[in-house]
């Protein structure tokens, strides 16, 4: 294997090659060089496990006059043929965007190593309807859903129970690791509850003809199988990240911290709405690090994340006191996003281990305050070996934020948001006729007094459902049914009504399940609504009271018979304007950033 050094400090490790005395590496690797006048120091060893690895020789490449070819010499018996060297060198001016060089600086993973590196683009694909399915059913229809793959990132639809045009109006997103981007593989199967899902066909979406920055919709056919699926893809590229050394901050610079602020100053809130603010994180060291390898030392290097963005500094081999002094900037997409920092050990050829992560809201961040944070486990529930030192600046635009906050939010990873399916243009357009004379002759306190007792009943109908639900938890229980599972199916034939019997227990389950679901996430929402109005999170709050203070404006100079015309008309005509938008409630989008009780005691909101 091999190593390089530049002024003393090691930038890159090569992988080992084994049992060979003419190895081929063939590893490409981009290094950020200061000065053309400090040459590149290169040795090679003979890797021993659990040994000292064992010196083979050593050279000298200056970058000012470049030769490919080295022969390598022991400074101790100079006289001594060593062997030589191949290497193929290529020097590009440090100038405008040199971000591609900076994702290879100072990295040797492997495929392995995948979930760490950093990637190039995300593509976001909206999974908008499927026609003309296949009935996999006694009825004539199926239950569809749709399974997505791209590598080992792997997504699952909701099901949509007995129709052969299902719509889904999902969002999932897919990180790109490859700069040509790959293949989604995309399979549908029909829900059985008891039994094997049956497969409806597959399709697969090649990503490298499609522009970025721009939405694609696709109508793909299904192979295998019957109909098609409407899609759209976007793919967007991890651009505005930037990855520095410490002596280059932008924000220590009094001029260019002050230009920061104007751009983000209130007065510049409608410049641009998209650009809501930034994060400086400067990575500066960490201290008694866990001891990964058996020669009681570690090859820790750090992880940054923030949403969909991820970046990583060099590793700092044998060593557990690693000093990093690397500054990341993100821009910040939501102000409620978590920075996540996580310290890995390097291995060869092997995932890299875990070290310590920790989880900072942002809207906890002091600006400017370096701060030794506690390194904490991967579920963030207790504490781990060491520490790490960071210092944190968040600058954005409250008004240009405000708007994001109406919209879904979305957390690195999690599972899509669900929306219901919408109905076809023509019922729309039937409904908004009828909805326009609704607000001349309905009242305000007459739809109060319909809407109460209504809702009132709906929540009596599911406390019941959930009181079933529960003694049905109490005579069958899942352990039980999972025990007799297969002797079940081997009487399948021989006792259809035992298999009748076992599919009505499935089916009472999903039920209760999702009975229960329901009521967890209301309850979950009326949490919310309290924690936005006890200062929970205080930013929220004084936005609830500004729009709350808005709105009582508008209605008393506002008839609220034409506002709720309004209303309607934009929400039964959005799918008309725009046939595939996937529809949003902003006041759960709103509330999903206020923490329910659960949350609030999480060590995720206890970090400090």
């Amino acid at each position: 294997r091999g190593e390089f050094k530049i002024g003393g400090k090691e930038v890159f490790r090569s992988k080992t090659i084994n049992k060979n005395l003419n190895p081929v590496w063939e590893e490409k690797v981009s290094l950020l060089v200061d000065s053309l006048r400090e040459p590149l120091y290169v040795k090679v060893f003979d890797y021993d496990f659990g040994l000292q690895d064992d010196f083979m020789g050593s050279a000298y490449l200056y970058l000012e006059n470049l030769d490919v070819t080295l022969d390598l010499e022991d400074p101790q018996y100079p006289d001594h043929d060593l062997g030589t060297l191949d290497l193929a060198v290529t020097l590009s001016p440090k100038e405008g965007d040199f971000r591609e060089a900076q994702l290879h600086s100072s990295m040797r993973l492997s495929d392995v190593h995948r979930k760490a590196q950093l990637w190039r683009g995300i593509v976001s694909i909206s999974l908008i309807e499927a026609r003309d399915l296949q009935p996999m059913d006694a009825n004539g229809f199926s239950d569809p859903y749709v399974k997505f793959r791209l590598g080992h990132q792997k997504y699952k639809s909701k099901t949509i129970p007995k129709t052969l045009n299902p719509q889904w109006r999902e969002q999932f997103d897919f990180h790109l690791y490859e700069e040509q981007g790959g293949f989604i593989d995309i399979t549908v199967w029909d829900k059985d509850a008891g039994k094997k899902d049956d497969f409806m066909g597959r399709c697969s979406i090649d990503l490298s003809p499609l522009s970025k920055e721009h939405t694609h919709k696709l109508d793909v056919p299904l192979e295998e199988g019957e109909g098609m699926l409407v899609l759209l893809v976007t793919l967007t590229g991890a651009a505005a990240v930037s990855i520095s050394d410490l002596s280059v901050n932008i924000l220590d610079d009094p001029h260019e911290r002050h230009q920061i602020l104007q751009r983000y100053s209130v007065l510049r809130s409608f410049h641009n709405l998209k650009d809501v603010g930034m994060v400086q994180v400067k990575v500066i060291r960490a201290e008694r690090l866990m001891a990964a390898d058996v020669t009681g030392k570690s090859d820790p290097f750090c992880v940054v994340e923030l949403s969909n963005d991820r970046l990583q500094t060099h590793t700092v081999y044998k060593n557990l006191n690693p000093e990093w002094n690397k500054v990341f900037t993100f821009n910040v997409k939501d102000i409620h996003s978590v920075l996540e920092v996580t310290v890995y050990d390097e291995d060869r050829d092997r995932s890299a281990d875990f070290l310590g992560k920790v989880a900072i809201p942002l809207l906890n961040i002091q600006n400017g305050e370096r701060k030794a944070y506690a390194l904490k486990s991967k579920e963030l529930t207790g504490p781990t070996k060491g520490v790490i030192f960071l210092e944190i600046d968040v600058i954005f635009n409250a008004v240009s934020l405000s708007f994001f906050l109406l919209l879904p939010f979305f957390p690195t990873m999690s599972p899509p948001l669900h929306t219901h399916s919408l109905p076809a243009p023509e019922l729309s357009s039937l409904c908004c006729l009828s909805f326009l004379p609704c607000p001349a002759f309905v009242r305000p306190f007459i739809l109060t007094v319909c809407v109460l007792p209504a809702a009132i009943l709906v929540l009596c109908v599911m406390e019941r459902a959930l009181a079933i639900a529960r003694d049905t938890g109490h005579m069958y229980s899942m352990e039980d049914l999972l025990e007799d599972e297969d002797e079940d199916y081997d009487k399948d034939d021989k006792d259809p009504e035992r298999k009748g019997f076992i599919n009505k227990l499935y089916a009472i389950q999903d039920v209760c399940i999702s009975v229960q679901n329901a009521l967890d996430e209301v309850a979950s929402y009326g949490e919310r609504i309290k924690n936005t109005f006890n200062w929970t999170v205080p930013f929220l709050s004084w936005l609830a009271i500004v729009a709350l203070c808005v709105a009582t404006v508008l209605i008393y100079y506002i008839p609220l018979r034409y506002i709720v015309l309004a209303w309607g008309v934009n929400k039964f005509t959005k799918k008309l304007r725009d046939p595939y938008n996937i529809d949003n409630n902003q006041l759960l989008d709103f509330l999903s950033r206020v923490p329910s009780d659960i949350q609030v005691v999480l060590p995720l909101f206890n970090c400090n």
